[in-house]
């Protein structure tokens, strides 16, 4: 009996006894208490109703894989090798990672209900309840190096954008790699985040990840523990489906990750600096321990951000650069 077993029986809407609910998955009732008591660890909420038993607070859609590859075109199933569903795992971008030591990797897509050690740009820890986001990882190899992955993160946030506009959702690009929207309080809060690793020859074949998280749903408790603003895609748009998240955006990455060594960030150049959260902003660029004030413009054909300083042009790169926008 797994997690995903679990609730996909008490999200049926009827409510199961501890006995039903043992004698279904041949274990004892102890071990089912302790499954429901993780549940709850888990933040998924249940109502209990003594003679009755147990059922979820609310419905919770589970990935499901076979659902994802049927909506999938013919296109984006020619460039899919694999595509893995799993409850949990550390990280799905290191889950790849590992699948490249051994061979595999290559146009495969990790799709997972919860990360128990997900991380960002910098190190920074992404933590997203259970079952109430789509985190995704997706594997390839370039032949060219990785000079040809310039501006693959933006690239992605735009794909990720259009995506969500498709379901009525209006999020903003945060350079490099940030998704926002804004809440129903007015403000921004990040909707989404990208990481790109790449490891292999700088100037030969190398590996690539592509790491996503998006939240769907966030609960207030939840908000608070994060220590930053933070928004869901039910800020705006309710009912929609993870898996129709997921399935729209393998459509979208797929090709976009197989055309990319050739055409490069150019094409998205124009989409990305529409959908610029921080144009004619002044912002304070982070570097290690120093904060400088800038005037934000827009990104040029490879992914760079253009700001002022002094009167004078600067290009910024990705790496370990932050930007924060002044009030």
């Amino acid at each position: 009996m797994t997690i995903g077993d679990l609730i996909r029986l008490l999200g049926d809407g009827e409510f199961h006894s501890g006995e039903q609910l043992g004698e279904k998955f041949g274990v004892s009732r102890a071990a089912v208490w302790k499954q429901l008591r993780k549940l709850e660890s888990l933040g998924i909420s249940m109502e209990a109703v003594k003679g009755q038993g147990y059922r979820l607070a609310e419905p919770l859609e589970l990935l499901d894989g076979p659902r994802i590859i049927a909506g999938l075109s013919r296109q984006a199933r020619g460039h899919l090798t694999r595509l893995i569903v799993e409850e949990t795992l550390p990280s799905s971008n290191a889950f790849l990672r590992e699948r490249f030591d051994h061979g595999a990797g290559h146009g495969e897509v990790c799709l997972v209900e919860q990360q128990s050690a997900g991380r960002g740009r910098r190190g920074r820890a992404w933590s997203t309840p259970w079952g109430k986001s789509v985190m995704l990882s997706l594997g390839w190899r370039v032949e060219s190096g990785i000079a040809a992955l310039e501006g693959l993160s933006l690239a992605a946030g735009v794909a990720l954008a259009r995506v969500l506009e498709s379901h009525g959702v209006s999020p903003l690009l945060k350079w490099p790699n940030d998704v926002l929207l804004k809440r129903p309080d007015g403000e921004y809060g990040k909707l989404a985040g990208i990481l790109v690793e790449v490891s292999g020859d700088a100037s030969g074949p190398c590996e690539v990840v592509i790491g996503m998280g998006l939240n769907l749903s966030l609960s207030d408790a939840f908000r608070g523990s994060l220590g930053q603003p933070a928004a869901a895609v039910e800020d705006q748009v309710t009912g929609v489906s993870r898996n129709a998240l997921a399935v729209d955006l393998l459509e979208a990455l797929l090709p976009l990750v197989a055309e990319f060594e050739h055409e490069g960030f150019a094409p998205w150049r124009d989409a990305w600096n529409a959908r610029h959260a921080f144009a004619g902003r002044e912002v304070d660029v982070l570097s290690g321990n120093a904060r400088e004030v800038a005037l934000v413009e827009e990104v040029d054909a490879s992914g760079n951000l253009v700001v002022v300083q002094g009167g004078e042009r600067r290009y910024l790169a990705g790496g370990e650069i932050s930007l924060r926008v002044r009030p």
